[in-house]
């Protein structure tokens, strides 16, 4: 009798360690999904940080030189130097 108790306590105690192993809080399920996030996370930030990067090189360009930023004006807003004349040439339709 004592024997046939003992035997379902330890069934019963190996079906919650195996219950916690798998879907509890720590369980590998959500252990997966933490890591499918982390590198999710860190692709993002790889991406970000490029951007990043990218914005501060054209910072550094436009702040050191004046020829960077005449350029940019010139070539997107149509600034032109006093003296100079702005020929624009428009393709023929058919």
């Amino acid at each position: 009798m004592f024997k046939k108790y003992l035997l379902w306590g330890i069934l019963i105690l190996i079906l919650i360690f195996q219950y916690q192993l798998w879907i509890g809080r720590y369980g590998f399920l959500r252990l997966n999904s933490l890591n499918q996030q982390l590198d999710d996370l860190r692709a993002e930030n790889n991406s970000l940080s490029e951007r990043n990067e990218a914005l501060y090189a054209q910072v550094r360009e436009l702040s050191e030189g004046s020829e960077v930023l005449e350029e940019r004006a010139r070539s997107q807003l149509g600034f032109v130097k006093e003296g100079e004349q702005f020929i624009q040439v428009v393709p023929a339709t058919n």
